[in-house]
């Protein structure tokens, strides 16, 4: 289905971004995948096969993101399909966001989308004959479901919102070059992330999904690679939610499956910064 594509999937070194980047590659693309730590990175290349490769870099630079696009351009001739995949947080009461704290999950989640998806635009418009046939691309941002809040994570939560509304203001303004912008919002999967947790959360996250079941990564894979593909530029300004019908979920504020025992919000130990 995409032979002759060429993607870019940052944050690719783990979890649902590796899982994006394995399904674009069986699909016959040339995938690139980006993030900070190059030894993920190789691991991760190596493991998907011949069709991907690496290029290590930050999306909170600006340099730093048009130089892992040139690279990409530079060794398969074009672009056609961005996955904005790199973003994190961490678990919190609203009162116990620290100005630090909000100020680095916006850069990353806000800032680091916005600065990719400049980048990429600028490749796309290069795009001639050949490879996805003509000129332009696709942009595929992540953001998160529930669409109406999580608790323990407003700071990602008013991020997420603000890449939903990135993403529709940009699929309007760049239409006209043929650089399609979409989004995809998922709930609660499978992935080495959610394990980071705290326990209660991880261990009733499921609960919370009508489904009654985490999401599996290739689910999550099948739907980037469809809109990777020519059917993709329909979804121009669309947001699809994945989550088993989470955004549907109402009742007691906190839900029992992200509190602990005593009704109260687990705050989580953080990194020195959000992880990707």
């Amino acid at each position: 289905m995409l032979d002759g594509h060429v993607a870019l999937v940052t944050g690719g070194g783990t979890n649902l971004g590796k899982a994006a980047a394995a399904e674009l590659a069986a699909c016959g693309a040339d995938v690139v995948i980006c993030g900070r730590r190059s030894d993920v990175l190789e691991a991760t290349a190596a493991e998907i096969g011949p069709s991907c490769s690496w290029a290590a870099g930050d999306v909170r630079d600006a340099d730093e993101c048009s130089r892992m696009v040139e690279e990409t351009v530079a060794r398969h001739g074009r672009l056609d399909t961005l996955v904005s995949n790199a973003g994190g947080q961490y678990f919190t009461p609203a009162e116990g966001i620290a100005s630090k704290g909000w100020r680095a999950v916006m850069r990353l989640n806000v800032g680091g989308t916005l600065l990719m998806a400049e980048a990429a635009a600028s490749a796309m418009r290069r795009n001639g004959g050949g490879g996805a046939g003509r000129g332009g691309g696709t942009i595929i941002n992540t953001t998160l479901s529930p669409h109406h809040g999580l608790v323990g994570m407003t700071h990602s939560s008013a991020a997420r919102a603000a890449v939903e509304a990135l993403t529709r203001e940009l699929a309007d303004e760049w239409a006209g070059d043929n650089v399609h912008v979409c989004a995809v919002a998922p709930g609660p999967f499978d992935t080495t992330s959610l394990r980071k947790y705290p326990e209660p959360v991880y261990r009733a996250a499921a609960t919370s999904v009508p489904l009654q079941r985490l999401g599996r990564m290739e689910e999550h894979a099948w739907l980037v690679a469809l809109l990777a593909s020519p059917l993709g530029e329909a979804f121009n300004g669309a947001v699809v939610t994945l989550d088993g019908a989470r955004d549907n979920w109402y009742g007691a504020w906190p839900p029992v499956a992200m509190s602990g025992d005593s009704g109260e919000v687990p705050t989580e130990e953080r990194r020195s910064t959000p992880v990707t």
